[in-house]
């Protein structure tokens, strides 16, 4: 199973498998990662799973899709690596992933 990397806000950082197919959303509420809010259940209609793809792995990620840029722009600050991780299905070229969460709680 592919590891992703949760960074949270207070700099703590999470190693956890996520099953292929699921999102990278599922796997931080499946491993209870603080500031994954995701309070629409990954339906992209709230922003509150927002966070920050770490620089290095911007290249290797899925293209944004207009109803999920619409959608950051509500998010707080937004900018330019930000993602919602209910968009981000997990498969094995994300083992490794780095995953800066944002502050969905402030």
């Amino acid at each position: 199973m592919p590891r992703i990397i949760y960074v949270t806000p207070d700099g703590a950082r999470h190693e956890v498998e996520v099953e292929n197919g699921y999102t990278v959303m599922e796997g931080a509420i499946n491993n209870n990662i603080d500031g994954i809010v995701a309070e629409c259940g990954g339906a992209c209609a709230c922003a509150t799973c927002h966070s920050y793809v770490d620089e290095a792995w911007l290249a290797k990620m899925p293209e944004m899709d207009d109803m999920e840029d619409s959608m950051l722009d509500a998010a707080y600050e937004r900018k330019d690596n930000s993602r919602l991780t209910c968009q981000i299905e997990v498969n094995e070229s994300l083992d490794g992933l780095v995953i800066h969460v944002a502050d969905n709680e402030g």
